[in-house]
This record gives structure tokens, C-alpha cells and sequence, in this order.
């Protein structure tokens, strides 16, 4: 239930929807039915996201969008939901490249015969979605998660669930607008990694990005806007 509340609200207070002050705890709960222990959870929750603030004599506040931890996966993930802009891809798509190409990099250096078999069934996935067979969409994400798990560093593992979030809708935009991912450059990436060439794998995931960059410049000099 708490989970639930917490999605429920967060929802609505990335989507703008609330009018006025936030409630209070004893108003959530006669609201939703449920206790006052389950809604200050939720509340706790959502105060850890950025998203509210609890001052004294002031109550709790909804807090900015520059205070938002746009990190979060659920916070990307209602932000998303409620606008899904080039401008945003672009965003998140300049992320990626300060974030991929070194985890290809340190993947290179690192990755075990297990790792790079994990890579490569990503791009057998992609290649097996050309002819009807499984997700493409879900193949990309793997494969990328998998290179980032590749570079061995548990620090690039905590991106995995903002990755996954962020590139269900960024590669459905590439998909739509560009056609189908690009299995050469993907397979330079794999390759590069396989060789243990550093060098390569960092330069052939920036020109994967890059490519997605130009794409969205182009989208947007058309005029062109995701549903």
C-alpha cells in the first residue's frame, strides 16, 4: 500500500496536478483510506526523491523541479510519462555519452568470458528482432546493461535501472523516427570489447551516441515530437 501511495502521488506531483498546498498526512489518509503510518511512508519516500520537503510550522512543501532527483529511476520515470520532449532526449542522451563510452572503455579492460558472452547475446537478440523474433527494444536495453555491468565497477552498476528507464523510450524514439538500431555499430562496440581495445570500445560507443544525437537534431529540425 505504501508503495502504491507513493506512486500515486509522485505521479501526480511530477504531473503538476496538485492545486494549492500539499495535504497533510491526516488529509492523505482520509483520502486514500489508509493509515497515517502507511502515508507518512510514502511521504518519507518521496522526501528522499527530492520531490517534497518537511519544514517546520510550514509543513510539507512540493519542492521545485531543479531539486527533483532526475537520477531516480521513478522520478525519471513519471517525468517521462508526463513529457517525453527532444529536449529531454537530448538531456538524457548527453548523459549517456559522459556515462557509456568510459564503462565500454573500463568493459575492455575488465570484462570476463561471461560478461562478453552477456554482450553478445544482447546483439544476437537485436539481430534474431530484425527477422519478428523477440524484442528489439528490450535486446538494445540488455545490451547496453550489460556493458555497464561489464566494466566491473559498482559504481557504473547503479546506472543500470536509470539506463533501462531512459532507453525504453529513447530507443522506441530512435526506432520510430531513424528505423531500426544500427546492428554494425553495435556490433564495433562488442567487437572492440572482445579485443580488449580500450581505445576502440570508448570511441565506437561515442560514435553509437553521437549518431543518436545527430538523429535527434534532425528530428527536431523537422519538427518532429514523440507521442
Amino acid at each position: 500500500m505504501t508503495h502504491e501511495l507513493r506512486e500515486t502521488l509522485g505521479q501526480a506531483i511530477v504531473g503538476e496536478r496538485f492545486e494549492g498546498p500539499f495535504p497533510t498526512e491526516f488529509e492523505l489518509a482520509k483520502q486514500h483510506g489508509l493509515s497515517r503510518s502507511v502515508t507518512r511512508e510514502a511521504v518519507k519516500m518521496l522526501t528522499a526523491k527530492g520531490l517534497l520537503s518537511a519544514r517546520r510550522r510550514v509543513g510539507t512543501v512540493i519542492q521545485p523541479r531543479e531539486r527533483w532527483n532526475l537520477l531516480d529511476p521513478d522520478v525519471l520515470r513519471w517525468l517521462l510519462q508526463r513529457e517525453f520532449s527532444l529536449e529531454l532526449l537530448k538531456h538524457f542522451t548527453e548523459l549517456r555519452l559522459a556515462i557509456e563510452p568510459t564503462a565500454a572503455r573500463l568493459a575492455a579492460l575488465n570484462a570476463t568470458r561471461q560478461s562478453i558472452a552477456r554482450i553478445a547475446e544482447g546483439l544476437t537478440r537485436m539481430e534474431a528482432a530484425e527477422s519478428g523474433e523477440g524484442s528489439a527494444l528490450e535486446a538494445d536495453i540488455d545490451f547496453h546493461v550489460a556493458i555497464l555491468a561489464a566494466a566491473a565497477n559498482p559504481f557504473y552498476l547503479q546506472f543500470e535501472e536509470l539506463i533501462r528507464t531512459a532507453l525504453s523510450r529513447s530507443i522506441a524514439f530512435t526506432n520510430h523516427f531513424g528505423g531500426t538500431a544500427n546492428l554494425k555499430e553495435h556490433g564495433d562496440v562488442l567487437r572492440a570489447i572482445a579485443a580488449q581495445d580500450a581505445d576502440g570500445a570508448d570511441l565506437a560507443m561515442r560514435v553509437l551516441i553521437d549518431n543518436v544525437l545527430a538523429l535527434i537534431r534532425r528530428a527536431s529540425a523537422e519538427g518532429f515530437e514523440p507521442a
